[in-house]
C-alpha cells in the first residue's frame, strides 16, 4: 500500500462506493488524506463502508442518493458543498451490467434499464458537480468506463460505457480554461464480491450461461490472463484524480491487463 498524502486537505466524492472499485478508491483516497464522501443508493452498504473507514480513523461520510435521476445528483453535490464548502475530486463509478445475453434477447425495458444504470449516473453527476467546480476554478473528475465496448452479451452496457468515454473527451474540451480536468479509467474484468445484486431476480440457467460467456471472453482477450483486484483500479483512478496528473485531461486510461475497448 502506498500512502503519499496526495489528497490531504481535499474533499473527494466517490459514487457507487459501497463496494468494489468504488470502495477501494474511497479507502485509498482517505488513506491519502481526503475527506471522502461515499455516495451510494444502498444505504446500509454505504454506512458499512463508512464504518470500515472509520475503524482506521479515516474521515468519511455517507450520502444516499439515486443517481440515475438528475435530482439525486444535484442533491448529492449540493449537500457535499454545504457540508464541506468545496468539492475537489469527483469519481463517478456507478454502473454495471444487469443482464448478459445477445442483444436480440433484450426486452425494450431492459435496454432502458441498462442505459439508466450505466450512463445517466455519470452524465447527471458531471452536470451537477460542474457549477461547484467552476465557481471554485478547480477540480478533477474521473469517470469509470469499461473495455466492454468490445465485449459480447452486453450491447446496451457497451453503448453506455462508450458514451462515458465520449462525454469525457468532449467535456474536457469545454473545461480546458476552467481549471477542471476530466478523465476516464476503463477497467477490464474485476474481482468483486457484490453486496447488492444488480438484478434482484433469481438467476436463470440462461443468465448464468450469459455471464460465463462474458467471463470467458474477458479472460481470452486479456493478455495478462486474469481479472484485476479492485485496488489495482483504485491506484489508476487516484493517479488521474491527483495533482500529479495535472497535465492530463480528456483521456481514457485502460486498466485491463492489456485489453482495450
Amino acid at each position: 500500500m502506498t500512502c503519499t498524502g496526495r489528497f490531504t486537505g481535499k474533499v473527494a466524492v466517490v459514487t457507487g462506493a459501497a463496494q468494489g472499485i468504488g470502495f477501494a478508491t474511497a479507502l485509498r483516497m482517505a488513506r491519502e488524506g481526503a475527506a471522502v464522501v461515499i455516495a451510494d443508493r444502498a444505504e446500509q452498504a454505504a454506512k458499512a463502508a463508512v464504518a470500515a473507514l472509520g475503524e482506521e480513523g479515516l474521515e468519511a461520510s455517507a450520502a444516499v442518493h439515486d443517481l440515475e435521476h438528475r435530482e439525486g445528483a444535484v442533491a448529492l453535490y449540493q449537500s457535499v458543498a454545504e457540508r464541506h464548502g468545496r468539492i475537489d475530486v469527483a469519481v463517478h463509478n456507478v454502473g454495471g451490467t444487469i443482464w448478459a445475453k445477445p442483444f436480440w434477447e433484450y426486452r425494450p425495458e431492459e435496454i432502458v434499464a441498462e442505459i439508466n444504470r450505466s450512463l445517466w449516473p455519470t452524465l447527471w453527476c458531471c452536470h451537477a458537480v460542474l457549477p461547484h467546480m467552476r465557481e471554485a476554478g478547480r477540480g478533477s473528475i474521473v469517470n469509470i468506463g469499461s473495455v466492454a465496448t468490445r465485449g459480447i452479451n452486453r450491447v446496451p452496457y457497451a453503448a453506455a460505457k462508450g458514451g462515458i468515454a465520449a462525454l469525457t473527451a468532449a467535456l474536457s474540451l469545454e473545461l480546458g480554461d476552467c481549471g477542471i480536468r476530466v478523465n476516464c479509467v476503463a477497467p477490464g474484468g474485476v474481482k468483486v464480491d457484490r453486496v447488492t445484486p444488480r438484478n434482484p431476480a433469481p438467476p436463470t440457467d440462461a443468465d448464468r450461461k450469459g455471464f460465463e460467456e462474458v467471463s470467458n471472453q474477458t479472460i481470452r482477450d486479456t493478455p495478462l490472463g486474469r481479472f484485476a483486484d479492485p485496488e489495482e483500479l483504485a491506484a489508476a483512478i487516484c493517479f488521474m484524480a491527483a495533482d500529479e496528473a495535472s497535465y492530463v485531461t480528456g483521456q481514457t486510461l485502460y486498466v485491463a491487463g492489456g485489453g482495450i475497448g
